[in-house]
C-alpha cells in the first residue's frame, strides 16, 4: 500500500473503503489486517478527519469506536513513543509523566497477580488482596487525567476543527472509567480472600480495566500528544496549564513550573471562572474567605511597606481587630512600649537575617501563642509579615488519645 502514502485523499478513500469492508463482515480477518497495515501508515490527523467525515455522514459512533480499537492495534505494532520534546512542567510533559505513574501502579498489580499464579487456590491471599486493592484504588486517580484531557485539551482541539478525539476517545475514557469502577467494587465485595477467589476477580474484572488503561496510554503517547503539540499554539497551552489546577493531577505532582516564552495577555482563567489560581489548586473568593475564617487561629498580614492589608474574621478572635486598621502602618497598631520589638522583627525579616519569631503569653487564664513569619517570593525577596495567634489552652490540656468520632471536642 506504499503507493498511497503520497496522496492524502487516496489514503482517506482507501481508509473509508477498508472500514466499510471491516464493518460489512466481508472477509473480516483480511479486512482487519489491511486496516491495521494502512492505519500504521496514515497520519493520525487524517484518521481523525475520516472519523469526523464518517460521523457527519451518519455512521454509528459504535463503529467508529471499533475503528479506534483497530488503530490502537496498529500503533502497538509500531515503535514505542518517544518522550515528548517539551520543557519540564509543560502540560504534555505532565500528561506523559502521569502515564508513567499509571503504568507503575498497573505493573505492581501485574506482579501481585503473577505471585498468585504460583500459589495453591485454597491458600490465604489476604495480604496480596489488600495490596491489589490499594493499587487499583490509586488508579481511580486517572479520572483527573482524563478530565483535564477532555475538558481542556479536547476543547482547544475543537477550536482547530478537530472533533474526533472528543467524539471517540472521550467515549473510550468513559468505558475504561466504568471498568475500573467495576474492578474496585468487585474487589471490595470479595468476602473469601483465598487465592482462587482473588485470582478470579483479578482475571475477570481487574485485568480488563488494566487493558483499557494501557490502550488509552498507547493512544495518548503515540497519537494525541503529538497531534496536540502540532495543532495548539503556545497561548493555548498557557491556558491549559493554568486551568489544569482546577482538575488536579494523577498520581504525579509536577515539580517543575513551565515558564513559556510568550506571555498570553488577557487569558488568565481568573477572568473567566472567578477562581484564584494557586500552584497547588484554585479557590473562589467565597471559598477562600470561608476557609481562612474557619481555621482555629488569627492571621494578620502586613505588606513589605509595613502596611496592614488583611486579617481573618473568625468567630472568636484572640486580639480585637477592626477594619479601620486596614491601610495603617503596623507600628501605629501597637502600644509605644512594644513598637521597638515590632521594628526589630521587621528589620530582621527585611534584611534576611531571620524568618520566624515566636512568643507565648498568659492572658486571662489562657495560654496564647504568637508567631511572626517572613513571607518571601521564589527569589527570596521580602513580601511582608504574617502574624499567627492561637489559643493553645485546650490543646495543652489534652491527654491520652481520641480515636473515636466526637463532635465539638477541643
Amino acid at each position: 500500500m506504499s503507493e498511497l502514502i503520497d496522496n492524502a485523499q487516496k489514503r482517506r478513500d482507501a481508509l473509508k473503503e477498508l472500514i466499510q469492508r471491516y464493518h460489512d463482515g466481508e472477509d473480516p480477518q483480511k479486512a482487519r489486517h489491511d486496516l491495521v497495515e494502512l492505519l500504521g501508515e496514515v497520519p493520525y490527523g487524517e484518521v481523525v478527519s475520516v472519523e469526523q467525515e464518517l460521523l457527519a455522514s451518519g455512521t454509528e459512533r459504535e463503529k467508529i469506536l471499533s475503528l479506534c480499537d483497530v488503530h490502537a492495534d496498529a500503533v502497538k505494532q509500531g515503535k514505542q513513543a518517544a518522550e515528548p520534546d517539551v520543557p519540564a512542567g509543560h502540560p504534555v510533559d505532565t500528561f506523559y509523566k502521569e502515564n508513567r505513574a499509571i503504568e507503575f501502579e498497573m505493573n505492581m498489580i501485574g506482579l501481585l497477580a503473577r505471585e498468585l499464579e504460583s500459589l495453591d487456590e485454597t491458600d490465604d491471599a489476604s495480604e496480596r488482596l489488600g495490596k491489589i486493592r490499594t493499587h487499583v484504588h490509586s488508579l481511580m486517580d486517572v479520572d483527573k487525567h482524563y478530565a483535564r484531557k477532555e475538558n481542556l485539551l479536547f476543547s482547544f482541539l475543537e477550536k482547530h476543527g478537530i472533533t474526533g478525539p472528543s467524539n471517540v476517545m472521550w467515549a473510550k475514557d468513559d468505558e475504561y472509567r466504568a471498568l475500573l469502577k467495576q474492578a474496585v467494587e468487585k474487589l471490595a465485595s470479595l468476602k473469601a480472600a483465598t487465592v482462587g477467589a482473588v485470582r478470579a476477580v483479578v482475571d475477570l474484572s481487574v485485568q480488563p480495566a488494566l487493558s483499557g488503561l494501557r490502550d488509552m496510554i498507547t493512544r495518548e503517547d503515540n497519537i494525541l500528544w503529538p497531534m496536540a503539540l502540532e495543532q495548539l499554539e503556545e497561548a493555548e497551552w498557557i491556558q491549559v496549564d493554568r486551568q489544569s489546577l482546577e482538575y488536579g493531577f494523577c498520581l504525579y505532582d509536577p515539580t517543575d513550573v513551565w515558564e513559556p516564552a510568550e506571555a498570553a495577555a488577557g487569558d488568565a482563567p481568573e477572568a473567566e471562572t472567578g477562581r484564584i489560581q494557586l500552584p497547588s489548586g484554585s479557590l473562589s473568593p467565597v471559598e477562600l474567605n470561608a476557609m481562612l475564617n474557619s481555621i482555629p487561629f488569627d492571621l494578620t498580614f502586613v505588606d513589605k511597606d509595613d502596611t496592614v492589608r488583611y486579617f481573618t474574621q473568625g468567630k472568636e478572635r484572640i486580639f480585637a481587630r477592626s477594619r479601620a486598621i486596614i491601610g495603617r502602618k503596623v507600628q501605629l497598631c501597637h502600644p509605644p512600649s512594644s513598637v521597638h520589638i515590632v521594628e526589630q522583627i521587621l528589620e530582621d525579616f527585611k534584611s534576611g537575617k531571620e524568618d520566624h519569631a515566636p512568643f507565648w503569653i498568659q492572658m486571662g487564664g489562657k495560654f496564647i501563642h504568637i508567631e511572626y513569619y517572613a513571607l518571601r517570593d521564589k527569589a527570596g525577596d521580602y513580601l511582608g509579615t504574617l502574624e499567627v495567634s492561637q489559643d493553645l489552652s485546650n490543646k495543652r490540656a489534652l491527654e491520652g488519645e481520641q480515636r473515636l468520632l466526637k463532635y465539638g471536642e477541643n
